[in-house]
């Protein structure tokens, strides 16, 4: 089955718009997909082709290309050219359509639980007020622009305007708002207005407002089996019910938590990079979740911590711009590409929910500093965020390299390396017969700092293992640690068993 030469003659392509050529080409395809236009099976015209007849460069249509295969939407074999992936039709036409702006549709006040309508009218509560190898999560912290930094912060404390000195009263600092939501739609296909973005105190924060804006005590939600701590701190918190879902390789087994919880009020997942063994979710088990979501009238909180960092291929699109019923909450942070103590995060909530959670954030404390925004803001728009980030991206993908590398010579018969792909951090798998906790416990004593695989399992850990950090490790240091984790873990004798 052919594309239809009628359908590629409605891509437009806008030569003098911000986003890049590829860019606007893979939203125009996956558009094209999603909505039906483009069936499973139809067989695209070769690369050579379609640059001819749009006018651009090949490269940029390879590039598309590419991506739409890593997503899933596309496949391509030797032989039989490149195709559209036979994904179920009912998951795409389950997905509704998308609501019009010129009407307050989908979730409401009347959706949240009674402790978020609550908290949303209560008077303020008060609010509560480096690391070493190889600690998960830490960027590295001495290749960060402090002098530029410095001086935006300067820029806004030393005559702050007159905004910067009173009471947030719009979910966080305008032109952080704006600059967040034009940098989600062009790298993170999130499909959001800067009146959605709702600027927080660091990424707990948000969680532990969603979680309690949405949740009633007593309420189940799926938890990803294994899972982020910080999340389950939140639900617990809100007082929910855990329900722990195995993750495989393709992310969050969808059908396991709709088998046994299929009217969940929420599901936590860590679509683009899971947090903490490194798979990415597959397309499939995206558009099912959304679907499921839509059916049970539940939460998605799809928590995208760390995806600018993948160094195979472009970052993955968000789960949220695959979402038209307005049922995923997506929760972003700098924690990662800046740094943890900056306490900065955001979170895009549907456009029913705006008011009642910029309500809530006065109510709780949970903003952040307004001259900090002011600078980040600043940061931003000037591309030093952007600048950074490529600048770190080639710094983890080589010291990811060197690190693999390492621990493949060293320790290669005793332990097996997870996902090379993308993240700060590596999940590596060791025999049954060792135990992981106490191998990060003597590793502690020995002064370096990792963590044990089987301390984000809720149920019994299938295989124990070790979670590595790299991204903040310089190659003497790292070079250090994995002699520690040698003398720590049997490789002799494992060596010894594999002749």
């Amino acid at each position: 089955m052919s594309t239809p030469a009628v359908l590629l003659g409605t891509v437009s392509l806008d030569r003098e718009g911000a986003l890049p050529l590829h860019r606007q080409l893979f939203d125009a395809l996956r558009q094209a997909i999603l909505a039906g236009r483009l069936r499973p099976g139809t067989r695209l015209p070769s690369t050579r082709v379609m640059a001819s007849d749009l006018g651009v460069a090949r490269n940029t249509i390879m590039a598309a290309f590419e991506q739409l295969v890593a997503e899933g939407y596309l496949q391509a074999r030797v032989g039989s050219g490149t195709t559209v992936t036979s994904i179920a039709p009912d998951m795409l036409l389950n997905i509704a359509a998308a609501p019009s702006d010129d009407a307050a549709v989908g979730p409401t006040e009347l959706s949240l639980s009674t402790r978020g309508r609550a908290l949303a009218g209560t008077v303020r509560s008060v609010p509560t007020p480096g690391g070493r190898a190889f600690q998960p999560g830490l960027p590295a912290f001495n290749e960060f622009p402090f002098g530029t930094w410095s001086r935006l912060l300067v820029r806004h404390s030393r005559k702050p305007a007159p905004d910067l000195l009173g009471y947030d009263q719009n979910g966080g600092h305008p032109g952080l708002r704006n600059a967040i939501s034009d940098y989600l739609g062009a790298a993170r296909g999130v499909n959001c207005s800067p009146d959605q973005v709702i600027i927080v105190g660091g990424a707990q924060s948000g969680l532990d407002l969603v979680t309690r804006m949405l949740l009633d005590p007593g309420d189940t939600a799926w938890m990803e089996e294994p899972g982020y701590p910080g999340a389950r701190a939140a639900l617990l918190g809100a007082g929910a019910r855990l329900h722990p879902v195995p993750v495989d390789d393709d992310g969050l087994d969808v059908a396991a938590g709709e088998r046994a919880a299929p009217r969940a009020r929420l599901a936590y997942v860590t679509p683009s990079y899971q947090f903490p063994l490194g798979t990415t979710m597959s397309l499939e088990r995206r558009l099912r979740l959304l679907e499921w979501a839509q059916r049970a009238n539940s939460w998605i909180v799809e928590d995208d911590y760390d995806s600018e960092y993948r160094y195979r291929g472009r970052p993955l699109s968000a789960l949220q711009g695959l979402d038209t019923a307005e049922r995923v909450i997506y929760v972003g942070t700098f924690s990662k590409t800046m740094f943890p103590a900056l306490r900065l995060a955001y979170l895009v909530v549907p456009r029913g929910l705006v008011s009642v959670f910029r309500r809530a954030l006065r109510h709780t404390g949970h903003d952040a500093p307004l001259t900090i925004q002011a600078a980040a803001a600043d940061f931003i728009g000037e591309g030093h965020y952007a600048s950074h980030l490529r600048r770190m991206r080639a710094l983890y993908a080589d010291r990811l390299q060197h690190f693999s590398r390492l621990l493949n010579e060293q320790l290669g018969h005793v332990l097996e390396l997870g996902p090379l792909d993308a993240g700060m951090q590596l999940a590596t798998y060791l025999p049954q017969s060792i135990d992981d906790r106490e191998t990060a416990r003597r590793a502690e004593e020995a002064g370096i700092n990792l963590s044990a695989l089987s301390t984000y399992y809720l149920r019994e850990c299938p295989r124990p293992g070790l979670l590595l950090g790299y991204a903040g490790v310089p190659e003497a240091e790292m070079r250090e640690g994995v002699g520690v984790l040698r003398r720590l873990l049997p490789v002799e004798e494992a060596r010894r068993a594999a002749f």
